[in-house]
């Protein structure tokens, strides 16, 4: 029987473009595949068809032969031409057809990633990851702050090769520096890690002894890290490079500082602004007065209270809060007032106590008066 022509049995026209190609292939692949069509006696016949047409057509030589001569290409006619090495129609390259698309489907997953011209690349070294605690005074201004971390560092001795003396590791001759090996089974290409290098596609011969082949040893190193002034708990810093080395010289991580700041006796922090709960004594907040405030800088601010002050008060003092971590800008500082009530009195204090009592009505206590005579309201009504 005749032949069908390539282009048809994809199902593209005969101006398609590589990519086109693939994707008909694919299509057909899917459709045809004899494990979904087993009650089809034909399916494997045209799937192999398939692979024929994909063979020849993804090829840029063999297309353009094909497009010349058509089928009389690849039968002898023509001196044999592209099918030396073999050509369309063996099972050699029903695998290679098919591992290709199976390459461009799950390659990054099942085969890691690729450098030039196939072979794997070096692995790149894993991030690291350092938690910092400062102080608050610390995130207010910003600060210089040396670290030591523990981690591997690319080997002087062979300069990160892996091979004493330097020298350059050797393509693994199993997997020709795929770091990966194909094993035909049925009508699938079925990859896995290669054996002999386990996947990284070079293999040393002789081993750096400082090492031992893998191009990194651990050790630790000092880093001078820049906090910015504004900083809170959870910013993360990153320094490029910084974290461990690759094996057997490829690119190292990073390094990520994680800042924790720690809780301060006197302020507490939302966001930019600050809060200061300061105690006042009782005749502070009835009479009123000045009281000196600490703030985040170290310097002093003084502030007024005013008369008949409440516990829970709030005064803000602008611009004495956190620096923005990004861009200009700063937050305020909350004093909040505690009305604090006096303890161990004298006989005196307290006999002065009783007399102010005394001498006091409900307008000195609006608060209280008011709620008792709510609370009076609550039990006559239930009275009634």
């Amino acid at each position: 029987m005749a032949k069908r022509d390539f282009y048809d049995v994809l199902g593209v026209s005969k101006g398609a473009s590589a990519e086109e190609i693939k994707k008909g292939y694919r299509k057909k692949a899917k459709e045809l595949h004899p494990d979904r069509n087993s009650d089809n006696p034909e399916a494997e016949a045209q799937f192999k068809e398939a692979n024929e047409a994909y063979e020849v057509l993804k090829d840029a030589n063999k297309k353009a032969a094909y497009d010349r001569y058509g089928h009389a290409a690849f039968d002898g006619g023509m001196g044999g031409g592209p099918r030396a090495g073999g050509g369309p129609g063996g099972q050699g390259d029903f695998a290679s057809a098919f591992s290709d698309v199976f390459e461009d489907l799950f390659g990054d997953f099942m085969g890691g990633q690729r450098g030039p011209g196939g072979g794997r690349r070096a692995a790149r070294g894993s991030d690291l990851r350092y938690n910092l605690r400062i102080s608050l005074e610390d995130a207010y201004t910003g600060l210089h702050k040396s670290i030591t971390v523990p981690a591997s560092a690319t080997c002087e001795e062979c300069n990160g090769s892996g091979a004493e003396g330097g020298a350059e590791p050797q393509s693994c001759p199993t997997c020709s520096g795929m770091g990966k090996v194909r094993a035909q089974q049925g009508f699938f290409t079925v990859e896995r890690t290669c054996p002999t290098c386990s996947g990284a596609g070079q293999i040393v011969k002789n081993p750096c002894k400082a090492c031992g082949g893998a191009g990194r040893v651990q050790k630790e190193k000092a880093l001078s890290v820049n906090i910015p002034a504004g900083v809170e708990t959870g910013t993360r810093i990153r320094l490029s490079g910084e974290g461990e080395a690759g094996l057997r010289g490829g690119p190292p991580g990073d390094l990520y500082i994680f800042i924790d700041v720690a809780e301060h006796d006197i302020f507490k922090r939302d966001g930019l602004d600050l809060f200061c709960r300061v105690p006042v004594s009782m005749v502070k907040a009835a009479l009123g007065g000045e009281i000196e405030v600490p703030t985040i800088d170290g310097g002093r601010s003084r502030v007024k209270v005013p008369e008949g002050s409440q516990s829970g008060r709030q005064m803000r003092l602008r611009s004495k809060g956190m620096p923005a971590l990004r861009g200009p800008g700063q937050g305020d500082m909350y004093i909040e007032l505690a009305v604090e009530t006096p303890v161990k009195l004298t006989s005196r204090q307290k006999e002065l106590m009783r007399e102010f009592d005394e001498a006091s009505s409900g307008s000195n206590n609006p608060n209280a008066s008011s709620f008792f005579d709510k609370v009076k309201s609550f039990w006559d009504s239930i009275k009634d």
